[in-house]
């Protein structure tokens, strides 16, 4: 009985033994066959193809086949995009836009630049989108009247670093333009070289003469002694407005302010807006100076010549006023006492 038993039980544990290795040749299959997988991929795979290729010096398309193809990928991608726009570009870098994009720039560009007038990008783009044909075709008259501003239209000048030689303005002597505009430059930490290139503007005269502004635009703050905190930025604004028109820079001078702490604004409208209007409307269109011929003129000299009065030393005023304010505290507190 008990013998019955045993041979049973022996009988269902070899039954069992069969069983799990028929559940274990499907897995070790399995494995196998993506170990086999796994070792095809590796060396056949695009890995092992670029090693060998590089091993044996295939690396790069001798017949120049992949390089057409993808240049042919990026002329369709570009004629695609092309496409898109209302005209073609008329000039390097120029992006052509439709009359509702120009809005949408204008818009969102005004928006960004009330709340972060911090950040250059966004002025560059409204003043691009600000800048009307009507204006720019007005200062093209102005300089076509000037013999000096057709010298400019003529030779396109370029203001950069590299054009200006700024070692050879470092040497020049103290009183002359071009050491004045170096030491400003060094003082706020700016060079002609980060003036962004014209983007939306179509009329390629029309795009170097907003580039010729925008380029000057250091001369002015270099020649009234203006720095770049917003206090300096809206003076020269409101400055550019009266004297070249720009429409960014007198929605500058108009919004800017309003932004100010009530001691700023108080001595923007007191001292600064006023000589700006003032010196804008009566000096010479800027617009028709050839700054990098006058480098080595006395800057007293050329004040003179362009009728420019420049205006109180506006880092000395916001010193005093933070010297009066340290001293009062001081009083205040030693009364406290």
């Amino acid at each position: 009985m008990f013998t019955g038993y045993r041979r049973s039980t022996s009988i269902t544990k070899k039954m069992l033994q069969q069983q799990q290795l028929q559940i274990q040749h499907p897995i070790k299959r399995t494995i196998v066959l993506a170990a086999v997988a796994s070792l095809t991929n590796l060396l056949v795979g695009k890995d092992v193809r670029l090693a060998n290729a590089m091993e044996n010096d295939n690396l790069h398309d001798k017949t120049g086949e992949y390089q057409r193809k993808t240049q042919e990928d990026v002329e369709q991608r570009l004629k695609a995009l092309r496409n898109t726009r209302p005209m073609k570009p008329n000039y390097e870098g120029h992006v052509p836009l439709w009359p509702h994009e120009k809005l949408i720039l204008f818009a969102v560009s005004g928006l960004r630049s009330y709340f972060h007038p911090e950040n250059g990008e966004n002025i560059v783009q409204l003043g691009e989108a600000t800048a009307l044909p009507c204006f720019l075709e007005s200062l093209k008259r102005t300089m076509l009247l000037d013999k000096v501003g057709r010298r400019i239209l003529r030779e396109t000048p370029d203001i950069t670093s590299e054009s200006l030689n700024m070692e050879r303005l470092s040497k020049m002597g103290k009183n002359t333009l071009g050491y004045t505009y170096y030491q400003w430059l060094k003082k706020e930490g700016v060079s002609p070289d980060t003036r962004a290139p014209v983007a939306y503007i179509d009329d390629p005269v029309h795009a170097f003469i907003f580039k010729r502004y925008r380029q000057c635009h250091d001369f002015y703050h270099a020649i009234n002694g203006l720095p770049i905190i917003i206090e300096g930025e809206i003076a020269v604004k409101a400055f550019e407005a009266a004297n070249l028109g720009v429409p960014m820079a007198a929605l500058g001078a108009l919004l800017a302010p309003l932004k100010l702490k009530p001691v700023q604004r108080e001595r923007l409208f007191t001292i600064y807006l006023p000589w700006a209007v003032k010196s804008g409307l009566k000096c010479k269109p800027l617009i028709n100076v050839y700054w990098e011929e006058l480098l080595e003129k006395d800057i007293e000299e050329l004040r003179r010549e362009l009728n420019i009065t420049p205006p109180p030393d506006l880092r000395a005023l916001r010193k005093e006023r933070a010297r009066q304010r340290m001293s009062f505290k001081l009083k205040y507190e030693s009364y406290e006492k």
